[in-house]
Order: structure tokens, then C-alpha cells, then sequence
């Protein structure tokens, strides 16, 4: 008989009870039973699910490392946010990183290869959590649910259990289009064991997002119902980005649609939290209006020396001030100079989204191994509005949730999708977004002659560095590989240098190439 793994979740519990305050995936100790046992009930597939959503902030079943979920990779190299971060700040003008881990240092030298360990482990995550998803998804079809005797409210639940694991699958498919272009590609309806999966297409794949994300609305719940789970405005929100870089994955254009999906999340009941240095907080999950999805952190009940655990401790070293942190420091990633520059004071002066660490380092970066070259980031710290420190008393891991969708990139992509020409929407309101979000961070209002593309590239830095766009974003506005945009040692050269145009994607892995036949590798590799 087949047996899965299964997290059981009291936070998980809690949020389908409508506390939706509380933190999700708190869990107790993993359980192994036979899947004919956890589908029996609502509950059961209420603990499947909360593997499902788990998968993409933990590493295994053990926590905080021990018995990781996807074999023959490091544990420490199969952390989702930890790898996606890294493959999408730290191969930018964002971030450097101090450490030499084996493959670390060729994102911002962009001289990565399909052997590369992080590229390889974010893949292999995603292809993870995609079979998790096929799992799910195909023990609630509604003739297994019905057949298994459940019925009315339940089957109800599962039904829209089943829309939240097909948008994460969605997602994880997403986060494939955008970093590796054309991956192996399964679903529910493949078969289970030893199968080599068909390799599909970005045009392909764009498509099979996009159908997946419109089917699925009816059945997910209204924006906003319970916190850390998808709902109608996180499958909106995906869509909206999906349609802002269509002209980079399918060469052709979507602005009107970002315009139309931005605007449907915008409408849909979200606020701006009042004060923009809350949004990397360890209680960043209270009274917080502006967060769409996250994925959700607890220092006891969730260890992982990934997620946001990594984007604390990493960010403090040198003579910086531990205590500013919360947590202990690993002395690793920092800003090139390319980031602060686009604000008129370190200190925040001016804008108060500006939080870096100046006096103990060095705006330029002569020695990228040197953690006190370049600004630390102090964005993301495990304190409390109130001061106090996060739950762990080993101060060692992070309470702080992180932010995949929030309302401040939907004005973002609103305001650029209208620049480029995209209908249903006006540049008038698109500058209200804007200056909302200069408002918050106590910037003076811009006229409307003030608001270009480019400017919306630089506002989408100021408000979204260190959240995983900016790699996506270069790309976007073709500046990415290109020489006509440098940074300090991109293309590993101090002063910067171009690279081929094939570093846009990712390989796929080379050990996947190896293992199926039906595979073949982005051109370039």
C-alpha cells in the first residue's frame, strides 16, 4: 500500500476554523500512515494539505534539518525561498554574498552550469512540490471524495481544498516558466512510479498556467478569508504577474490583462500597512492588510535554515549590531551599491523604505567575499513593532512571514502594464498608486510627467528589493545580461561586464537530462 507523509497542522486547523490571525503550518511531529487512512476524512486531507503548503517553506519532516523531503540533494540545498531568493536577487544588482559554498558565487558571476547544486535543488523543489500537488489533487477528484462516502459541508471543503493545491502547483509551475523555460511537465493524470515526464514549452506552459488559474477561481474563497491560504485574489495576483512578462515568455504582449487581474486584486478589499518597516517584522502576520499570500514562518514550531531564518541571519555580520537583527549573524549577503543609490539617503532619510546599515560597512565592494563590503539590509528582522525579540530564545530562527503577493506590486504592475499600453486602466490612477506608495514611505507626491517605465523600474526596486523580483524584472526591461546595465562584479568583473543572452533561463538540471530521455537543455548549456 502507498504511504505518504503527512504534517499535521494544529495552525492549519486553527485558519480553517476562521482564526486567521495565527500563524499556519505550526505542526507537531510528522505521521507516516497509509494514504487509505488520511483520505477518509475532511481532517485528513486537511493534514495532506498542510504538507502541501509545508513544502514550500520546510525542507523535510524533521525540522530543523533531518529526514528532508526530496533525495540525493543536500537538505540545506532544497529549501524553497532560500534558492529562489538566490537565483533571483543574487544573480542582480541587489545582492552579493560572501560565502563560497560550491556554486554560490556563480549567481552574480552569471557563469553558472547545469551542475550547478542551487540551481539543481530549486528545480528539484519545485518538481517536488508540483508531485505533492498531483498527489493531492488526484485523491480529491470529486468521484474519490463521493466514493469515499463524504458528502455535503465536507466534500464542499475538499473541493476547495483541491483549487488551493492546484494554484500552489500553479505557482511552482510558475516559478519553472520563469527561471528554467521548458521543464518536465506532469500532472494528476500521469501515471504513479516510474515515469519520465514529457518536456513541454514556455508557450505551453504560459497556457497551462493561465487556463489552470481561471478554472480554479470559483472554487477558491473569497480575498482575504483566511490568512496563508490561496484564495480568488492570490490566483488574480499570479495571473496579473503571469500577463506583466508574457512578452518574455511567449513573445507576446498582456499588458491589458495585467491591467485588468492587477486591478480585480486591488479592488478586492487590500490596504497598504501604514508603516513600511513592519513588513519584514516577526509579526508581520497581525493586522496586516496588505499581505495576498505568504509563506508562513514560526521560530518553535517550524525550524528551517531557509526561508526567513536565512534572510536574517545572512544579512548581519561584521560589526554590525546583532541585537538590530534578532537573530545571530551568518556575516553573508549585502546590497551593491546599485541598490541604495536609488534612494536620496542610506539612513532612510527621504524615503523611509531605505533600511540599510552604513556605518560599519562599505558602499563599495572591492572584495566580494568581505562582508563589510557592501550595505547590509536590515529589511527583514526578527523583532516586533514593539521592540521585543522573536519566539525563539536561541534567537537562532525567524517568526517573520514572507510576502509572495502583497498589493504594493499590484499598483506596481498596474502602473507599468498602463505605461506600456495595456487598456483599462489610466495613468491618472496609476500615479495615485503610485504616490500611495511614496506617501507611506514619506516621499513627496510625483507629478504625472515624473511617471515613465523607467521610473517604475526604479519604484519596483525601492519598494521590492530583497523580495525575489528583481532577476525577473531586468529581464522585463532587457537589462538583465545586457552590457548597457551594470553593477558592481556582475558577470564577475569589478566593474561589470555583459554576458551571453542564454543566462535569462536557468539550465535544467544535468542530472535530469541524464535520467530522462525526453528532456533536452536550454540552448546555451
Amino acid at each position: 500500500m502507498k504511504r505518504i507523509t503527512v504534517y499535521i497542522s494544529s495552525l492549519i486547523l486553527a485558519v480553517a476554523a476562521l482564526t486567521s490571525c495565527h500563524k499556519q503550518l505550526d505542526r507537531t511531529e510528522p505521521n507516516t500512515l497509509p494514504s487509505g487512512n488520511v483520505y477518509t476524512t475532511e481532517a485528513g486531507y486537511l493534514q495532506v494539505l498542510a504538507k502541501v503548503y509545508g513544502s514550500m517553506a520546510l525542507t523535510g519532516n524533521q525540522g530543523p534539518a533531518g529526514n528532508g523531503d526530496v533525495a540525493g540533494i543536500d537538505e540545506g540545498t532544497s529549501d524553497f525561498l532560500r534558492l529562489f531568493w538566490k537565483a533571483q536577487e543574487l544573480s542582480t544588482d541587489e545582492a552579493v554574498v560572501a560565502w563560497n559554498d560550491p556554486g554560490i558565487q556563480d549567481f552574480h558571476n552569471m557563469n553558472w552550469s547545469s551542475s550547478n547544486a542551487m540551481t539543481k535543488g530549486l528545480y528539484y523543489r519545485c518538481t517536488y512540490i508540483v508531485t505533492l500537488c498531483n498527489e493531492f489533487i488526484r485523491e480529491s477528484d470529486p468521484a474519490a471524495v463521493s466514493g469515499r462516502g463524504i458528502t455535503g459541508a465536507a466534500a464542499d471543503n475538499i473541493k476547495r481544498m483541491r483549487a488551493e493545491a492546484r494554484f500552489v502547483r500553479a505557482y511552482a509551475y510558475w516559478v519553472l516558466l520563469d527561471l528554467y523555460g521548458k521543464p518536465g511537465f506532469t500532472t494528476e493524470n500521469d501515471p504513479i512510479g516510474k515515469f519520465n515526464p514529457p518536456q513541454t514549452t514556455r508557450t505551453a506552459l504560459f497556457s497551462y498556467i493561465e487556463t489552470e488559474l481561471k478554472a480554479i477561481e470559483a472554487d477558491l474563497a473569497n480575498a482575504r478569508a483566511q490568512y496563508g491560504r490561496a484564495d480568488k485574489a492570490t490566483a488574480w495576483a499570479l495571473l496579473a504577474r503571469l500577463y506583466l512578462n508574457a512578452k518574455v515568455y511567449i513573445d507576446t504582449d498582456k499588458y491589458s490583462d495585467a491591467v485588468t487581474y492587477s486591478k480585480r486584486v486591488i479592488d478586492a478589499g487590500y490596504s497598504l500597512l501604514s508603516d513600511y518597516r513592519w513588513l519584514g517584522l516577526a509579526d508581520n502576520n497581525v493586522s496586516n492588510p496588505e499581505f495576498i499570500w505568504t509563506l508562513n514562518y514560526d521560530g518553535i514550531k517550524s525550524k528551517n535554515y531557509g526561508g526567513t531564518t536565512f534572510l536574517v541571519n545572512a544579512s548581519v555580520g561584521g560589526d554590525m549590531d546583532r541585537n538590530v537583527s534578532g537573530l545571530g549573524g551568518w556575516g553573508g549577503i549585502r546590497a551593491t551599491r546599485n541598490l541604495p543609490d536609488l534612494f536620496p539617503d542610506v539612513n532612510g532619510n527621504g524615503d523611509k523604505r531605505a533600511q540599510f546599515v552604513a556605518g560599519t560597512q562599505n558602499i563599495e565592494i572591492n572584495n566580494i567575499s568581505e562582508f563589510k563590503d557592501g550595505l547590509a539590509v536590515i529589511k527583514y528582522r526578527n523583532r516586533t513593532r514593539s521592540g521585543a525579540f522573536g519566539q525563539d530564545p536561541e534567537k537562532t530562527f525567524a517568526d517573520i512571514d514572507f510576502p509572495v503577493f502583497r498589493l504594493a506590486e499590484m499598483y506596481l504592475i498596474y502602473a507599468e502594464a498602463v505605461k506600456r499600453g495595456g487598456t483599462g486602466g489610466t495613468e491618472a490612477q496609476a500615479l495615485i498608486y503610485l504616490n500611495s506608495l511614496r506617501s507611506r514611505a514619506q516621499v513627496t507626491a510625483a507629478p504625472l510627467g515624473f511617471y515613465t517605465t523607467d521610473y517604475v523600474l526604479d519604484e519596483r526596486a525601492r519598494e521590492l528589493y530583497w523580495e525575489g523580483f528583481r532577476r525577473t524584472d531586468l529581464i522585463r526591461y532587457g537589462r538583465f545580461t545586457e552590457g548597457t546595465y551594470l553593477w558592481p562584479w556582475k558577470g564577475g568583473v569589478k566593474t561589470g561586464a555583459g554576458v551571453a543572452a542564454t543566462r535569462k533561463v536557468y539550465p535544467i538540471p544535468d542530472s535530469e537530462i541524464a535520467a530522462n530521455p525526453n528532456l533536452k537543455q536550454n540552448d546555451g548549456y
